[in-house]
């Protein structure tokens, strides 16, 4: 039966790269096909030469689409037979380094800190001036100290649902501020889960 194969990749844009995706009907969610993309489109890629190539490397449930859908976070590399990995592809560093220091099975918990816009400015602030001091938003609890919530649990649940290793949630120091931690997992598990949550993180918020 086919599925949906969300492919996930990381792009080249400065300084901050963006999530990218795109769906692929697959039969068979065991083997996952190489797939391509128009690199021009990404900044990853110039308009006479924009070919780019998709890897999977990691795999996990579609917690928002259900059935057997699926989620795949995927390398980029050149198209040049020889899947050498592009030049926005920092994750063939991260496998090397883990791969060559393996044997002391590193293991790292990732705090993702992270702020809600709504409308040009921080969710839960007033439309003029500033919200109270600092204090009461760390931790905080009820609809006075606390905006976003619902987008939170729904964050958390699909994180959970898709079997990332989200470990906990808290809101932030700054109304509107929250943030997440995967972990303790391997270092390369560390890398590839946080890139998953926040891509359900845009596709729920």
């Amino acid at each position: 039966m086919a599925i949906r194969a969300e492919y996930i990749w990381i792009d080249g844009t400065k300084p901050l790269p963006y999530v990218r995706s795109k769906t692929k009907i697959i039969d068979d969610a065991e083997h996952l096909p190489i797939w391509g993309f128009d690199g021009s489109s990404t900044n990853q890629a110039p308009g006479d030469n924009s070919d780019c190539v998709l890897r999977p490397v990691f795999s996990c449930p579609d917690p928002l689409r259900g059935g057997d859908d699926i989620l795949v976070l995927c390398d980029v590399c050149l198209p040049d037979g020889e899947m050498t990995p592009h030049p926005t592809n920092t994750r063939a560093a991260c496998v090397e380094v883990f791969e060559k220091f393996a044997d002391q099975e590193p293991v790292f918990g990732i705090e993702q800190e992270y702020t809600f816009f709504k409308e040009g400015r921080p969710l839960g602030w007033p439309v003029e001036g500033y919200p109270a001091p600092q204090g009461p938003y760390y931790c905080g609890v009820g609809s006075i100290e606390i905006a976003g919530r619902d987008i939170v649990e729904a964050h958390t649940k699909a994180c959970m649902d898709a079997g990332l290793a989200i470990s906990g949630t808290n809101a932030e120091v700054m109304l509107g501020q929250w943030e997440f931690q995967i972990g303790p997992v391997d270092t390369v598990a560390a890398a590839d889960q946080v890139w998953m949550a926040r891509s359900l993180l845009y596709r729920v918020a």
